[in-house]
């Protein structure tokens, strides 16, 4: 049986599958296989983890609740203790009503000689090579934690317990849908491995911070039978140029954006744009008395009032609108939304667009025109475009990003944890990449910027255009030596990072042995 580490950067563009979807494979396949042996693979894969985890453990602390997630952690339990292991069961929950194959589990356990108990502490202190299993919730976790449940959520966290903790299936107390806490606790797990599916709340919102490592295995079942509701974004691969190709080649960008004291917003979006690729970029500032030049990159063109007399232009160009753009952006926007085939829309040009009715239909309307937009809003300016609230959009961000481009009929990316493309008619990717080293000045400024060089340098997909920008706009955080990431540092990573692609390794497997050794 495969485990698959899915590492940052992952080569794979791995399907993710809802909780409605992943009980149903279950249902499926159990009516097809011999009685408790779908749990007896998933105890299985645990067990093999947790030996290659932690070989060296001299106790493996397993708590498991009432259900099927304590199930499989009852028959890891029993698999590590005939493997000469150190092993204490501590369960949770009512138990007297175990389902069927949880029930199986518990009784060969029992009659294993595995050690158990009802305490909330292991056994003896757990010391930093040992190893924690939480078997609580899993898939189950559909409303908060309460009682003794909650206080073992609360134990069960690595920072708690100061030894690394393997979480089955999923961080007991999260959503596996939303990546959201269902109560005001989740555990804090070191690795998670996810089994049957992999599920997208593990990779978004609060799931990141709390699954840690996630490692996969299908426990041998074909996944085909039921769509996914979203994907991971994989590795982009390195762009290629041909020798005879010139700058024209890789089309013009134009950067819209600068008011009064933001002209550094506009500036760092150009930079960004001219690293992806572009031919060239052409920057109009919308302060009083705009720069005429930038002396750390004068490759930059800056062209005042392009965006109102430039038509030509603009129908020829990959317009960038918003960055740093204030009040001032408004006037540009019907013009540009009106002439420009791509259009990358960010920042204040997304907040005025959410006061404004007109602008709304006019973006609309791009689609059937033939026009290409990406919109790049953060949760509070996507809530603005949704009439809604903050809450209610990282409470489903998938749903969110997915109503956000049916409603536009653009591109979205909306960022945050788990930065999340959407487009109208697709299924949605997550992107695996990026830290709060992300979280300071300029950093989304940077983004919209690649995606539009990017964009104009030889994308013509730009739901694909945008996903591969995100990827390696997050996977350069992954690699900063210092946090948080400044904005042009950040453009420097970028541009050095999508050249050392191709070197970077695949998903790690753990080799095929199980966890008696006698190999399999």
């Amino acid at each position: 049986m495969k485990l698959t580490r899915l590492s940052n950067p992952t080569s794979t563009s791995w399907p993710l599958h809802s909780i409605a979807a992943t009980r149903q494979l279950e249902h499926d396949h159990g009516r097809s296989v011999p009685p408790h042996s779908l749990m007896e693979r998933a105890g299985r894969a645990v067990a093999k983890l947790a030996i290659a985890l932690r070989p060296h453990a001299q106790t493996i602390w397993i708590v498991a609740g009432p259900g099927n997630n304590g199930g499989d952690a009852l028959v890891a339990a029993r698999i590590l203790h005939e493997a000469g292991k150190r092993v204490f069961v501590s369960r949770s929950g009512v138990h007297n009503a175990l389902p069927n194959d949880a029930q199986n589990a518990l009784q060969r356990a029992i009659d294993t000689g595995v050690p158990m108990g009802s305490s909330l502490e292991p056994p003896c202190p757990l010391q930093p090579e040992d190893l924690a299993i939480d078997g609580l919730l899993g898939l189950g976790a559909n409303r908060p934690p309460e009682g003794t449940m909650a206080d073992f959520i609360r134990r069960m966290s690595h920072d708690a317990l100061r030894c690394a903790v393997l979480a089955i299936d999923l961080p007991s107390g999260l959503n596996a849908d939303t990546g959201r806490r269902v109560g005001d606790t989740a555990v804090y797990a070191t690795h998670t491995l996810s089994m049957l599916t992999l599920k997208p709340g593990l990779f978004t919102a609060d799931g990141r911070d709390h699954a840690g490592e996630v490692w996969f295995t299908d426990l041998g079942i074909d996944l085909c039978a039921e769509p996914p509701v979203a994907h991971l974004t994989a590795r982009p691969r390195p762009p290629h140029r041909e020798h005879a190709q010139h700058k024209g080649s890789f089309g013009d960008v134009i950067v819209v954006g600068g008011d009064d004291g933001m002209a550094g917003a506009a500036v760092l979006a150009a930079r960004a744009a001219h690293a992806a690729g572009a031919g060239r970029v052409l920057v109009d500032l919308l302060q009083e008395h705009p720069l005429t030049l930038d002396v750390l990159r004068p490759e930059l063109m800056f062209r005042h009032r392009i965006a109102r007399d430039g038509a030509d232009a603009v129908r020829n160009a990959t317009v960038l609108a918003g960055c740093g753009g204030g009040q001032r952006i408004a006037e540009a926007l019907t013009r540009l939304m009106s002439l420009a085939p791509r259009l990358v829309l960010d920042a204040d040009a997304l907040n005025q667009i959410a006061t404004d009715n007109a602008l709304q239909s006019l973006l609309r309307a791009r689609e059937a025109r033939g026009h290409s937009t990406v919109l790049t809003p953060h949760p509070l300016e996507a809530a603005r475009l949704l009439e809604t609230q903050v809450h209610a959009v990282q409470a489903d961000r998938l749903a969110a990003a997915q109503h956000l481009a049916e409603r536009t009929r653009a591109v979205v990316v909306l960022k945050g944890s788990g930065s999340v493309i959407a487009g109208p008619g697709r299924t949605p990717f997550i992107n695996p990449t990026g830290n709060a080293a992300l979280a300071s000045a300029g950093t989304g400024d940077v983004l919209a910027g690649w995606l539009a060089g990017t964009w104009a340098a030889g994308g013509s997909d730009p739901f694909a255009t945008a996903a591969r920008s995100t990827w390696l706009h997050g996977h350069a955080a992954d690699g900063a030596k210092c946090i948080p990431l400044r904005a042009a540092d950040l453009i420097e990573a970028m541009h050095h990072g999508i050249h050392s692609l191709n070197n970077t390794p695949d998903e790690f497997t753990v080799p095929q042995q199980n966890p008696e050794g006698r190999g399999g």
